[in-house]
């Protein structure tokens, strides 16, 4: 006879269903005993039957409280630990919660520093570019004829381009030192 454990013990009604068929088994026994009350070695063998039975019954009504008691106690037990356990869970949860917390925190700052710089950037390039379209409006273009000769076109074949000075094309302008200019 094998019972289900359960969170309390075992199945009451499993324990409850082999007693009723004991005690059934019993009461045919007994029945069958007096009715061969008269056979010797019948009754000896239904009496000791009927004994161990009741040894059996008498066994697992113990076991069964003992077991109870002993399942109690260490519910006991698994209770103080599955609430040790939740708390720790709990803990876990709330320095988890906390960490997120500062982690989206971090985020978000770090997101609406992000978005005043590239703002202030785009401001700064369409200053220039207004600047820039600004300065380009002012300026005249003349056509050059295609025939003209470029300082490019004058470089010797030393490698230095001639300019108007070295070559003695203009007299020579006098020279003014930094500070005189700045006195002017």
């Amino acid at each position: 006879m094998r019972f289900s454990v359960v969170e309390t013990g075992y199945d009451q009604r499993q324990v409850d269903s082999c007693l009723n068929e004991l005690g059934i088994r019993l009461t045919r026994l007994a029945a069958r005993a007096e009715s061969a009350a008269g056979v010797g070695r019948e009754w000896d063998q239904i009496r000791q039957e009927a004994t161990h039975l009741l040894d059996l019954l008498e066994r697992r009504v113990a076991a069964t409280e003992v077991d109870a008691a002993v399942v109690r106690s260490g519910a006991t037990a698994v209770e103080r630990e599955a609430a040790e356990l939740l708390a720790r869970a709990r803990s876990e949860l709330d320095a988890a919660r906390e960490e997120a917390r500062v982690v989206r925190e971090r985020a978000y700052a770090e997101a609406v520093q992000a978005r005043r710089e590239f703002e202030a950037a785009l401001l700064a390039r369409r200053r220039r570019e207004a600047r820039s379209e600004e300065i380009l409006a002012g300026v005249t273009v003349e056509a050059v004829p295609a025939d003209t000769p470029t300082a490019a076109a004058a470089v010797p074949p030393s490698g230095v381009p001639a300019t108007r000075v070295a070559a003695g094309a203009v007299a020579e302008a006098p020279v003014e030192s930094p500070s005189e200019r700045s006195a002017a």
